[in-house]
């Protein structure tokens, strides 16, 4: 498994992150996303509603990439293409840890009743980076 440069790293801690996923009729659909790099395991976590599209895209295709853009200097960048693991979420346990980053948002509050959360593991495929 490609390891995450050291040159690199400063942007794992960042606040936005897009991921683009692969629809049914074979398009990309992106979307701009919470993260959390998770040390202890060396991976890129994301907490999401199973409602949404790009969750269903997962379940169909695995493949994604996440891009994270150095907004102080665009032309610099973090990619990770990955195969995502989805584990189910039930208690917002995932999703409480990474709502820490970001201030303590209860993510409860963003799903509509009945909905659930997962949390996605992305295992990357390959590592791009421009410096």
């Amino acid at each position: 498994m490609p390891s995450f440069p050291e040159t690199h790293r400063d942007l794992l801690d960042t606040d936005v992150a897009t991921l683009a996923t692969i629809s049914r009729n074979g398009f990309p659909q992106v979307t701009a996303l919470w993260f959390l790099y998770d040390e202890a395991d060396d991976a890129v976590k994301l907490s999401l509603n199973t409602a949404r599209q790009k969750v269903k895209n997962l379940q169909a295709r695995p493949e994604c990439t996440l891009f994270i853009l150095d907004r102080a200097k665009p032309q610099r960048y973090l990619e990770i293409r990955a195969r995502a693991e989805l584990i189910p979420d039930p208690d917002y346990a995932f999703a409480n840890t990474l709502a820490q980053k970001y201030g303590g948002t209860d993510l409860r509050t963003r799903d509509n009743p009945g909905e659930s959360r997962v949390v996605v593991i992305l295992h990357p495929v390959r590592i791009n980076t421009r410096p």
